[in-house]
C-alpha cells in the first residue's frame, strides 16, 4: 500500500475533513484483507436495532493521525489501523463501517448523536471515563521529535523554554499545559505551545522550524519520522505507556457489549494481530479488551 507523505497530508486533512466517508468496498485501503472476516450472530444480536435496521456503525475518526488514521493519496480514503479495526468490528456485526472524518475535540461530544463510536487513538483516562464507555483495544507511549540533528538542542529531561508542537485535545495537549505550570513553578522559561487540529500539521511545522520539539504518541512519532525521510528524529526514549480506548456512549449498553465482544472475538480468532501486524504495530496490541480499565 502507497504510504501517503505527511505533506499532501497536512494541505488536504482539514479541507477535506468533513467530506470524508468510508468507501462502499470494505477492503479500500486497508492492508489486511478484510473480506475474510466473517459476521457472528451472536454478537450481531445484542446491536441495538437503529443500527442493525440502519446496515451501518457511523465511526468518528480524525484522519490526520497516521498511520492510526489518515487519508489515503487520493485525499479522501480514510485508512489506518484504526480504520481496518473498524471495519473488522463492523464486518462482525454484520453492517458496514462508516468511518467519518471529524475533529479530534468534537468526536467525544458527538458520541451517541451524530457518532455511534469514536475510533481514534483516544487515551484512556479519568476525565474520559466519566464522559463516555471505552473499550481498551491498544496501547501506546508517547515519544518527542526534533529535526534532524536537534538543532534547538531540546534536552528531553527538560524541555521547559522551548516551542512545543502538539495536536489540540490530545492528551500530550494536557500534559503540556501541566509542564508549562511546572516550569513556571521552578523558576523556569515556560515551554511555548504550537497548537494545531491536525497532528499532520504539527509535524509540517516541526520539519518547517516553527517548534522546536514534537510530543505525540509513539506510533505517531515513528510514523512521522519515516514519512520525512532523514528530516526528523526521536528524542530520547518512549515514555508514559498508557491504554487507548474504542469511545461509546454509557447511555448504550447494548452497543457497548456489542462492540466490546466484537473487539475480543477479533482479538482471539487472530484477525487483531493480524491487522496491527500489516501496519507495523503489534507492540501495541493487548489480549483482552477490557471495559473501562483503571487507569492512574
Amino acid at each position: 500500500m502507497r504510504k501517503t507523505p505527511l505533506a499532501l497530508l497536512a494541505a488536504t486533512a482539514v479541507a477535506l475533513s468533513l467530506a470524508a466517508c468510508s468507501s462502499g468496498d470494505a477492503n479500500a485501503g486497508a492492508k489486511f484483507d478484510l473480506s475474510t472476516v466473517k459476521k457472528d450472530d451472536a454478537i450481531a444480536a445484542l446491536l441495538p436495532e437503529k443500527i442493525a435496521g440502519a446496515g451501518k456503525l457511523v465511526v468518528g475518526m480524525d484522519t490526520s493521525y497516521a498511520p492510526a488514521d489518515y487519508l489515503d493519496a487520493d485525499g479522501t480514503t480514510p485508512i489506518g489501523y484504526d480504520v481496518d479495526i473498524a471495519k473488522a468490528i463492523g464486518a462482525v456485526l454484520g453492517v458496514e463501517a462508516d468511518v467519518q472524518s471529524a475533529d479530534f475535540t468534537g468526536i467525544i461530544p458527538a458520541i451517541g448523536s451524530k457518532y455511534d463510536v469514536g475510533i481514534s487513538s483516544f487515551t484512556i483516562n479519568a476525565d474520559r471515563l466519566q464522559q463516555a464507555n471505552m473499550i481498551q483495544y491498544f496501547e501506546a507511549g508517547e515519544s518527542y521529535a526534533v529535526q534532524k540533528g536537534n538543532p534547538a538542542k531540546v534536552d528531553p529531561a527538560d524541555i521547559c523554554g522551548k516551542i512545543v508542537g502538539v495536536q489540540t485535545g490530545t492528551v500530550e495537549d494536557e500534559e503540556l499545559t501541566a509542564k508549562i505550570d511546572e516550569c513556571k513553578g521552578a523558576g523556569k522559561p515556560e515551554p511555548q505551545p504550537l497548537r494545531y487540529e491536525a497532528q499532520s500539521d504539527v509535524t509540517t511545522a516541526l520539519v518547517g522550524g516553527k517548534a522546536d520539539l514534537m510530543w505525540a504518541d509513539s506510533p505517531i512519532i515513528a510514523y512521522a519520522i519515516e514519512q520525512t525521510g532523514d528530516k526528523l528524529e526521536q528524542l530520547g526514549d518512549v515514555f508514559e505507556s498508557a491504554p487507548q480506548g474504542i469511545v461509546v456512549s454509557k447511555d448504550d449498553p447494548a452497543l457497548t457489549e456489542a462492540i466490546q465482544k466484537a473487539v475480543q472475538k477479533l482479538i482471539d480468532d487472530g484477525t487483531y494481530g493480524k491487522i496491527l501486524d500489516a501496519w507495523g504495530n503489534a507492540d501495541g496490541a493487548v489480549a483482552e479488551a477490557v471495559l473501562n480499565p483503571s487507569v492512574g
